[in-house]
């Protein structure tokens, strides 16, 4: 144990939403300071945060002057439409950026850490494609082949994302991920539709000082490209969990850093197929809420920090749902939820997200059971009980 590690530490979160509102709760609960910063006001982790900026994160002007005026021990990203290079200046002050600048560069783009999975660390990945136009995107879902999966190269949740079944559908496609495009660059990339048995998240914890160790693998099922349930723990078998394990250890060794880093595979019959990667806490790993004795968010900070991780136990089958809004609105209200608690082994968080569209995630029903069967239809069960008035 390091008993050289003082706190509390001064943090910095660069995206506010229901993730980080976790990661910030489990950093109170060490006495740490954090400075929630997103593009509008009273985003979930804003709540619970010391203090809060509303700023651009594409702006390198309005990150200089944050950053100038709170001066954090950690700069710590949590959406991937940051004015990165200047990440690499911060670095270059002092300032401990998560997991570095280097590896938040590659990851925020999905070109970049695809082409270092594949092209330098020769590691699987689905056959890809990039276009910049329509015509561009027209050609490369023909060398791909159809049906193919196009999404932007920046995007959250997977907003943007398509599967695209024959050449009379590309146009949609390119119009659905230009429009949910973050960041300043309309490129998008089209890959090779696997025909997967199940696709998992491996989230994989790796430290300043000590060896680099795994969760249990977590199962996880979309809809338009955004997770919708997940469960734990994913029945892959070992042979293919170690796989998964030295995969994930490969690729964040080479991002370097500390953290805690989503990393996502496509798990067919024959393959462990490297898919994305995220250098935080993951959405589907949301199930940890319920599921293991140290969360995601919790893991996360350890690492950060420098905190010994004693063990990470498992604590048997949960899984989770999302709740969704149905409708736009300014004003944020639930019924149902004294329904979904009454659901044996259930927990609901609504994150407070201060309006909703449709399809927005504005919480999350937790839950455990003998089975994955059994957590996977008490956690659905409970999720459609709360509905938005």
């Amino acid at each position: 144990m390091n008993n050289s590690i003082q706190l509390p530490r001064k943090l910095m979160l660069l995206g506010s939403g229901e993730l980080g509102k976790e990661f910030v709760i489990a950093a109170q609960r060490l006495g740490n300071y954090v400075i929630a910063v997103d593009r509008y006001a009273n985003a979930p982790a804003m709540q619970v945060a010391d203090v809060s900026e509303v700023i651009s994160m594409l702006s390198a002007e309005q990150l200089e002057a944050i950053v100038n005026r709170h001066k954090p021990d950690f700069i710590i990203p949590e959406i991937e439409a940051i004015r990165t290079e200047k990440l690499l200046e911060f670095e270059q002050r002092g300032i401990t950026v998560i997991p570095t600048a280097a590896a938040t560069n590659y990851t925020m783009n999905r070109d970049r850490i695809r082409e270092l999975a594949h092209q330098e660390l020769g590691i699987r990945t689905a056959k890809y494609a990039y276009a910049y136009t329509l015509q561009e995107l027209t050609a490369a879902s023909e060398h791909v082949g159809f049906p193919n999966v196009v999404k932007p190269v920046m995007s959250s949740s997977g907003k943007g994302q398509s599967v695209v079944q024959h050449q009379g559908e590309v146009e949609s496609a390119w119009n659905y991920a230009i429009a949910n495009s973050r960041g300043d660059t309309q490129r998008v990339i089209v890959e090779e539709f696997i025909n997967f048995e199940i696709e998992i998240t491996l989230l994989t914890v790796k430290q300043w000082n000590a060896p680099t160790i795994f969760c249990s693998p977590i199962g996880h099922r979309q809809e338009r490209g955004d997770y919708q349930e997940s469960w734990q723990p994913a029945d892959i078998g070992e042979e293919k969990i170690s796989q998964a394990q030295a995969i994930a250890k490969q690729i964040t060794d080479a991002l370097g850093g500390a953290g805690i880093f989503g990393v996502e595979f496509f798990i067919t019959k024959d393959e462990v197929i490297f898919s994305e990667l995220s250098p935080r806490p993951h959405d589907t790993g949301m199930v940890t809420l319920i599921s293991q004795n140290l969360n995601e968010f919790e893991l996360h900070l350890r690492a950060i920090l420098g905190l010994p991780i004693a063990n990470i136990k498992q604590l048997g089958c949960a899984a989770s749902a999302v709740i969704l809004a149905a409708k736009t609105s300014d004003i944020v209200a639930f019924t149902g939820v004294a329904e979904a608690l009454s659901v044996p082994d259930v927990d609901i968080k609504l994150f407070g997200k201060p309006t909703a569209h449709p399809y927005r995630r504005m919480g999350v029903a937790l839950a455990k059971g003998d089975s994955i069967v059994e957590a996977r239809e008490r956690a659905k069960r409970a999720a459609s009980q709360v509905q938005m008035v």
